[in-house]
């Protein structure tokens, strides 16, 4: 299950990247049409800021901006982003693997034969899907 901090963050981005690109976006004009907390939406923004999809200008005409294209962004990296593993359990993830503690051999466990087949088909939809896809839906 995606998080609030990562629906709420794809759904801050989706709406930016529909905006006039040459126009940073006020955090109060994302929170307002995306019926988003303005606080918890500033804690998310500045990350994905941290992380370098997004850039911000203060001031007059401040706001935030895309850094990349929206096609060159893929849905799995934003919830890497904003959430950590895509990965169900530890022992199957390829960004943020740990062994399970209560596992006695990975090679036999039906559980983690199963979990990386879910990994691969999702991880497969998530990085073949950009946030310009999310702009069309």
């Amino acid at each position: 299950m995606l998080s609030k901090k990562t629906k709420y963050g794809l759904k801050a981005l989706v709406y930016i990247a529909r905006q006039n690109p040459s126009v940073p976006i006020l955090i109060s004009q994302i929170s307002e049409s995306e019926c988003i907390s303005k606080k918890f939406l500033e804690s998310i923004l500045l990350d994905l800021k941290k992380f370098g999809i997004l850039g911000s200008k203060k001031g007059k005409g401040g706001g935030y901006y895309l850094m990349k294209d929206p096609r060159d962004v893929t849905v799995a990296t934003l919830i890497r982003v904003l959430d950590g593993p895509i990965a169900m359990l530890p022992c199957v993830s390829l960004n943020f693997y740990e062994r399970c503690s209560d596992c006695p051999d990975e090679q036999t466990c039906a559980l983690n034969k199963l979990m990386i087949q879910v990994r691969d088909n999702t991880l497969s939809l998530l990085q073949n899907k950009s946030l310009f896809d999310l702009t069309l839906l």
